[in-house]
């Protein structure tokens, strides 16, 4: 059973890779880079959110 909470392997491999890609970044670039990170976030949440109330069940 899949469960939502878990990762795929898929995703375990992504997780490797920008970690591998994040070790080499300073700590200003970093920073950035979560900057970055954390608004792609929030505006997909505002994309799900939309759809979610703007779906006809």
């Amino acid at each position: 059973m899949n469960r939502s909470d878990k990762l795929s392997l898929e995703q375990e491999f992504k997780i490797a890779r920008y970690r591998k890609y994040l070790y080499r970044l300073n700590s200003s670039e970093s920073k950035k880079y979560l900057i970055a990170t954390l608004k792609q976030m929030m505006i997909k949440d505002n994309v799900i959110k939309y759809f979610i109330q703007n779906s006809s069940l």
